[in-house]
């Protein structure tokens, strides 16, 4: 893992409409401290409104302090980890509106995750936020490919793979999943 971790990614990386924002160690330990509620920390941390539907279902707070772990034990690993996606054309000012994230695999492959909270899904956030990642992450050194999985239940999950050029590459790790892969060039 560190092989890829020499050079570490940007603290932001700009879409059309979107911004990543590489989430850092004080992000996450502001988050686990917030107990529950949203915290005007967090706001103010990410300089964006921050929705009542912030944080998606799958962060839990295990795989937060799981992230916090890596960051402190490898601080160049911020931006591989997560980012949150921030978004000015909500009619809300800058806003929230989801999160992608990335880890090394094995022999050059980078797994990528991405969500938007349900308010903004539909929109196209998630192809535009996990397509910009994907370009970004094929430009570094040390990685052949770019992979993602999702349900076959989640159509839309399969879409955005394909929209980011992401190609079938079999079966996921769990049952009932299927990984998409795009290789470098």
């Amino acid at each position: 893992m560190s092989a890829l971790l020499g050079r570490s990614p940007h603290a932001v990386l700009k879409t059309r409409r979107l911004r990543l924002v590489a989430i850092t160690a004080d992000m996450l330990r502001t988050e686990l401290d917030s107990s529950g509620g949203v915290s005007t920390s967090v706001e103010k941390l990410v300089g964006a409104r921050v929705p009542g539907s912030w944080p998606p279902e799958d962060w839990q707070p295990a795989l937060l302090r799981l992230i916090l772990g890596q960051l402190d034990t490898e601080p160049a690993s911020v931006g591989w980890r997560r980012y949150v996606v921030l978004c000015d054309a909500t009619g809300w000012g800058r806003t929230l509106v989801g999160a992608v994230g990335a880890f090394p695999r094995e022999a050059g492959e980078v797994e990528i995750a991405y969500s938007t909270l349900a308010e903004f899904q539909r929109q196209g956030y998630a192809t535009e936020a996990a397509g910009a990642f994907v370009e970004y992450l094929l430009e570094q050194e040390g990685v052949a490919s770019v992979s993602a999985q999702a349900m076959l239940a989640n159509p839309e999950s399969v879409k955005v793979m394909e929209r980011c050029g992401l190609l079938p590459a079999g079966e996921g790790d769990e049952p009932g999943t299927v990984r998409y892969r795009r290789f470098r060039g």
